[in-house]
């Protein structure tokens, strides 16, 4: 009988692991186990732990992007155009898309990243920038709850003053056709007063799911009545080769002012990605900010470019102001704008109402419906009576926005990618860094030229 016995009896541990023989010898597959934090950190989905009572879908977030980015700033392409040119300005056009997009890119990338390290699932522009300092290199800790502060007052103050201007500009288009057709002058102050209750009653709108439709209508008026000022732009057409293909580029920085603050959405970027049933998809290379912007520029392109064409330097700083306004087509364009400016006050107040309600929603636990619509109704109210008493506001705001909106929309997103990614390097030759100082480029000229086209605008209303 032989003796196979090759070794000590096995352990009882040993029997029942798993053996992996190689090169005559035996060892056994032993898989470390993870920590806590390690396992925490993997099981961790902030998309899929985020509760929100009414999430909207990609194409209601798409709808909502659409009405953010299709203001009235659309109508002053045409005399944008003519600080670059025909083909300048197409050119401009995308590079200036490109850079306000891809802020607003960087802003919710960052945020997503900020998700995983925190544990959250939902953060406001003010609340990325503060946890990205934060968790950030140890000089802009400091700066955290700062910066935080000017974003929070900056979004306030600029969206709020931007609610009153839209009053303004619903309550002008009115009046302008009801004194033509009536041949009786009312008085804008009264006109803006009228305005009160409808824009109550729009404000109380309780959420973004529920706000989709309106902003669906908005963007069905505005393209209407686009689609009406294209026809006039097409009639009677001058040959291309009147006008320039190119102009000197000193002029360019005034382009870009007025594009940057007509395309510029970054207050309603987080809002919007909070509220969505599918977060991840808003950004990614065919992504929902990415179709919105994609579809806005071609618009914006389009506009400009005729508008230009048509009316050459005599285009108005709103390229409606050049249509004929005893032909009821003009006037149409003008009633078609104002109800697509009234749709819009609702999606440009949420923004107030988001900031304003996560200040104070903490101390109002016991009947939080009805202070919640409390405030809404004063803070409408408030907006009425500021464009009541001063219903020359718009250039005033011009100033805030070309400040806040350069700062907010441009600068601080690419702070916020900084600090982020601070640890973990900015890629090759430090490309990124390069990538954030042309950025910043561009928010010092939309800072300086937008404020100094304000500051203009308020000189010519009062002296």
């Amino acid at each position: 009988m032989v003796n196979e016995y090759t070794g000590p009896p096995a352990q009882e541990l040993e029997t029942f692991l798993p053996k992996d023989a190689k090169n005559g010898t035996s060892k056994y597959q032993i898989t470390p186990a993870k920590t806590d934090v390690e396992t925490a950190l993997v099981a961790f989905d902030p998309f899929k732990e985020r509760k929100c009572d009414h999430p909207t879908t990609d194409g209601e977030t798409l709808t909502h992007l659409l009405k953010a980015s299709l203001g009235t700033g659309i109508l002053a392409m045409p005399i944008a155009f003519s600080y670059a040119g025909l083909v300048g300005g197409i050119l401009a056009t995308i590079l200036t898309a490109i850079v306000c997009t891809h802020c607003a890119y960087v802003l919710v990338k960052c945020a997503h990243t900020m998700y995983h390290r925190t544990r959250k699932t939902a953060m406001s522009f003010a609340e990325v920038a503060e946890v990205a300092l934060d968790n950030g290199p140890q000089w802009g800790r400091k700066l955290g709850p700062f910066i935080r502060s000017c974003i929070t007052y900056g979004l306030f103050i600029t969206y709020f003053g931007t609610c009153s201007v839209y009053t303004v500009i619903i309550a002008t288009n009115f009046e302008q056709v009801i004194e033509h057709y009536t041949g009786t002058d009312i008085s804008l102050r009264v006109m803006i007063a009228l305005l009160l209750i409808p824009l109550i009653l729009l404000s109380w709108i309780p959420n973004l799911k529920y706000l989709a439709p309106v902003s669906m209508i908005a963007n069905v008026f505005m393209c209407a009545g686009l689609g009406i000022t294209f026809y006039y732009l097409v009639t009677d057409m001058p040959p291309l080769t009147e006008r320039p293909m190119y102009v000197s580029v000193l002029s360019w920085p005034s382009f870009f002012a007025i594009v940057i603050f007509a395309m510029e959405a970054i207050g309603v970027v987080m809002p919007l990605e909070n509220q969505m049933k599918t977060p991840q998809n808003f950004i990614g290379l065919c992504g929902v900010l990415n179709q919105g912007m994609g579809g806005v520029t071609l618009i914006y392109i389009l506009l400009g470019f005729l508008g230009y064409v048509r009316y050459g330097d005599a285009a108005q700083g709103s390229i409606t102001l050049n249509l004929p306004v005893e032909e009821i087509p003009a006037q149409a364009v003008k009633i078609l704008i104002a109800l697509a400016v009234y749709c819009t006050f609702g999606l440009q107040f949420y923004v107030c109402l988001d900031i304003a309600w996560v200040g104070m929603k903490d101390k109002f636990q016991k009947r939080p419906t009805l202070v919640n619509y409390t405030m809404r109704t004063i803070l409408v109210t408030a907006s009425v009576l500021l464009a009541v008493a001063v219903p020359t506001i718009g250039p005033f705001i011009g100033l805030i926005g070309a400040f806040c909106f350069s700062i907010l929309g441009l600068l601080i997103p690419i702070l916020i990618e900084t600090v982020t990614y601070w640890d973990q390097g900015f890629g090759k030759f430090n490309w990124i860094i390069w990538k954030n100082v042309i950025v910043c480029f561009f928010g010092a000229v939309a800072l300086i030229f937008g404020s100094k086209s304000s500051i203009e605008d308020i000189l010519k209303l009062y002296f």
